[in-house]
């Protein structure tokens, strides 16, 4: 079964829609305005990601705390653990991408997992956001292989990212809703 939507809380839409928008490439595809329980209101914000499946953002106004829409950061993990991975079609689609995000300015991260070819970078609300190409899809013995990793306690390391690539953000390129 497919996902719908996925949806998140956001502390600034017109930065969270520029960058979902520009760096990402999505469609903004329905904004339903509405009161909520505890008597306030909400912009509920979906976008098209390519394929169908949607991303939402929840601005919310009443009495709510304040909005740490970082997936990671706001618990006090490292970027990478809780992030959005967004399948790249194929290759061109990936490097595609990859370009887009330096010509925005955005700080890249290429990662070279062996069967996946990630790009990661971070939204305004810092979470990190991952373009990600199946190389090498899983197979049935990948399956049982996860079978039994996921029963062992504390398996042997064996997996290494094989290389890692840097483009370093560049200020004077960022538009304006970056930072």
């Amino acid at each position: 079964m497919a996902v719908h939507h996925v949806a998140f809380a956001t502390a600034d839409l017109s930065r969270t829609h520029a960058f979902y928008t520009e760096a990402m490439g999505f469609e903004l595809v329905k904004v339903l305005v509405s009161a909520t329980p505890e008597g306030g209101w909400s912009k509920h914000v979906f976008y098209d990601t390519g394929d169908g499946a949607l991303l939402a953002f929840w601005e919310l106004h009443g009495d709510y705390p304040p909005v740490d829409g970082a997936l990671s950061r706001s618990v006090g993990l490292p970027d990478w653990v809780n992030h959005l991975a967004f399948r790249a079609h194929d290759a061109a689609h990936l490097e595609s991408a990859k370009k887009r995000w330096r010509d925005l300015g955005l700080d890249v991260f290429e990662v070279d997992h062996g069967p996946f070819q990630s790009i990661y970078t971070n939204d305004p609300n810092n979470t990190m956001v991952e373009w990600c190409l199946d190389v090498d899809p899983p197979g049935d013995a990948d399956r049982a292989e996860a079978l039994r990793l996921i029963a062992e306690p504390a398996p042997p390391v064996t997996h290494r990212a094989v290389g890692a690539e840097h483009y370093p953000a560049d200020p004077a390129k960022q538009p304006s809703w970056v930072g």
